[in-house]
């Protein structure tokens, strides 16, 4: 028997997943997560979630449940971070494809519970954004979160749904959630997090890194690169709510909305009459932008170039001072390796130039400020 659990969204769900499983019932328990292939354009540069069919390497779980090891590889020009995520995480990983709908993703969870050999799932979102009512204005995936609510109802199975780090995805504020949650189930603590430690040295979740942080006793502004406003560490932030699945699904109108769902497009029409937008029209889009000519970019682009004449340290003191004059005191790889244009090699070398920073500035997964940006 394992453990079934699912990860509700896409990208660094799965990380989250984990760590809850862990706090669940102990690191060593086997378990499986099912998880989308749905990762940021950053990874992927296929808008929308990937099929099995798009990965080479899959192992069969079920006559359409396929399980994704450190040996399987996404087909270009795909990209996915889910072997590597399948190599450093204990539990197994379960490719959820949503192509059909939740009808399909109903099928798909009951072969996950007949391989576990067991009749309940925990279903696990980091942020919160799978109780989202759908009119949220900061709200942008709620898809993926709302199909997962929709198919475990369908599959008449039993669950339970785990918030953890209310308002680290910056979609639904922690403000709007703590009411609906109640008290905390349990409060992540560092050996929480010993799972996954390893993992934010090459994952970049900003929403998982921002939960370990918290569980570690990081409090403060941080800033990330995927939201509009920075997101705040309180003392919420390392917690993990418990709701029956019948309760979330009242609060999330987008879920039943897809409750016969039979394809993604499907789906998709059912997110523009309840939320107003397409989370994937969104990707496309940003996709398309992304392959402009580089002239069209360079003329649409909001920020100044980086100046090549400059070191990576100095290019890191300019945009330091920058940020930290705005407030933050912590911020994600992820931001500073995208918002300094950073690649592998020049990322590498501004970790080995802050190692030798006094006081420390890296605070594992994330890097703190000088708070005058000296």
């Amino acid at each position: 028997m394992k453990r079934l659990l699912l990860a509700a969204g896409g990208g660094g769900d799965a990380i989250t997943t984990a760590m809850v499983h862990g706090a669940l019932h102990g690191p060593h328990e086997p378990a499986l997560i099912l998880t989308y292939a749905w990762e940021r354009l950053v990874v992927d540069p296929v808008p929308g979630p990937r099929r099995p069919s798009d990965f080479t390497g899959t192992v069969p779980a079920g006559p359409t449940l396929r399980l994704v090891t450190p040996d399987s590889a996404p087909r270009p020009p795909a990209g996915s971070l889910l072997p590597r995520l399948a190599a450093d995480l204990r539990p197994e990983l379960g490719l959820l494809d949503p192509h059909g709908g939740a009808v399909g993703l109903a099928r798909q969870i009951g072969e996950a519970a007949a391989h576990c050999g067991v009749d309940h799932v925990d279903v696990v979102d980091v942020g919160g954004d799978v109780l989202a009512r759908g009119t949220e204005p900061t709200l942008r995936s709620p898809l993926g979160d709302a199909l997962a609510l929709a198919a475990c109802a369908r599959a008449g199975i039993s669950a339970s749904v785990h918030v953890a780090g209310p308002g680290l995805d910056s979609e639904v504020p922690e403000a709007a959630l703590l009411p609906l949650l109640g008290s905390p189930w349990h409060t992540l603590t560092a050996a929480d997090t010993e799972p996954v430690r390893r993992v934010f040295d090459w994952h970049p979740s900003e929403a998982s890194a921002l939960l370990v942080a918290a569980a570690r006793g990081i409090r403060g502004v941080c800033g990330t690169r995927d939201a509009p406003r920075p997101v705040t560490l309180t003392e919420a932030s390392p917690n993990v709510y418990r709701l029956t699945l019948d309760r979330s699904l009242e609060i999330n109108a987008l879920a039943g909305a897809l409750a016969a769902s039979a394809d993604l497009h499907e789906a998709e029409q059912a997110s523009l009459r309840v939320c107003g937008f397409s989370e994937i029209a969104r990707e496309r889009a940003r996709a398309a932008r992304l392959r402009a000519p580089a002239a069209t970019q360079a003329a649409t682009r909001v920020a100044p170039a980086p100046a090549e004449h400059l070191s990576v340290a100095e290019r890191f003191a300019q945009w330091e001072r920058r940020t930290a004059r705005s407030g933050i005191a912590y911020v994600t790889t992820r931001r500073i390796a995208e918002e300094l244009t950073l690649d592998q090699a020049q990322l590498a070398q501004l970790r080995r130039h802050l190692g030798t920073a006094r006081p420390a500035r890296h605070i594992p997964p994330l890097w703190r400020l000088a708070p005058t940006g000296r």
